[in-house]
């Protein structure tokens, strides 16, 4: 079975899509569209500004977003059995199995990372990768350190991003050094995602998700809050606004993938991070991985 996966913020990079602009009339088009839409020239950030313009959140987001859409949209066989994106890529996952259109789901985009950004200047926090330990003894040093700290992406084995208060996580890091992990390192990012501080956030895109219609997808989409397939809209809504305050369980849904038959990953999308998490969850030499973008 044929899955295709979505990258989430991180994955931008200058001059995205801007090959795809000038190649390919669809491409324009829904490039011009998410001018409109989004009311400001994105396109001219994404094939002019600077890696510092691309890091605001509220151009991030919806980037990464339109870059991965319109890279899908561009290619010939483009033919999902079963998609999954890690973290805001599941908005790319949910338009690529027909659960979401473009429009809605660029809409949702923009308000989820305008909502992101104001929670990060409401309640400050960070984030931190750690490297070297399992899964079970992050979790565990993270409930015993005072004040928010919680597992926020499990990437691959061996590779788990935590999220929380700026003091809680300089905690915690010290604590994970002491238990044997090789690194526990602060990431230049602007706050705790996917962890209790975004509260705020969801109650936002709680309303922009009420107001939005989804289909029912036409293959399963992979969500990141339990790693399960879903068919089911309702259940979508459910868990994309769970997915703000929740960790993206990355590794246990490639897993997950594969055991319930996929032969083959296309990473879509700027970047290759997710091809290269995917080859240190996959056995190896078993699944065909590709990136395309």
């Amino acid at each position: 079975m044929k899955a295709y996966v979505f990258p989430g913020q991180g994955s931008q990079f200058p001059g995205m899509g801007k090959e795809l602009y000038h190649s390919n009339s669809r491409a324009k088009s829904l490039f011009k569209r998410a001018n409109e839409l989004l009311g400001f020239d994105i396109t001219k950030v994404m094939f002019s500004g600077s890696a510092d313009d691309l890091k605001a959140t509220a151009v991030t987001q919806p980037a990464v977003f339109l870059h991965s859409i319109i890279t899908a949209t561009c290619l010939d066989d483009f033919n999902p059995e079963m998609t999954a994106g890690h973290s805001l890529g599941e908005f790319s996952a949910l338009v690529a199995a027909g659960a979401l259109q473009f429009e809605d789901a660029l809409r949702l985009v923009a308000v989820r990372a305008d909502a992101m950004q104001k929670a990060c200047e409401e309640t400050p926090g960070t984030m931190a990768a750690v490297l070297g330990l399992d899964f079970e003894t992050i979790e565990k040093v993270c409930e015993e350190i005072d004040g928010v700290v919680v597992p926020a992406n499990y990437n691959s084995p061996g590779q788990l991003v935590i999220s929380g208060e700026n003091s809680a996580i300089d905690a915690a890091c010290e604590a994970l050094k002491a238990a044997g992990a090789k690194r526990a390192l602060k990431l230049p990012v602007g706050g705790a995602f996917h962890s209790p501080l975004m509260a705020p956030a969801a109650k936002r895109l709680s309303e922009a998700i009420g107001r939005t219609y989804f289909h029912e997808p036409f293959c399963p989409v992979y969500q990141n809050v339990d790693a399960q397939p879903t068919m089911d809209p309702e259940k979508i809504r459910e868990n994309l606004l769970k997915q703000l305050t929740s960790p993206v369980r990355w590794a246990q849904t490639v897993e997950n993938m594969i055991a319930d038959g996929a032969t083959s990953f296309t990473e879509v999308g700027p970047g290759t991070v997710l091809a290269g998490l995917i080859k240190k969850i996959a056995p190896e030499g078993a699944i065909e991985i590709t990136s395309v973008g």
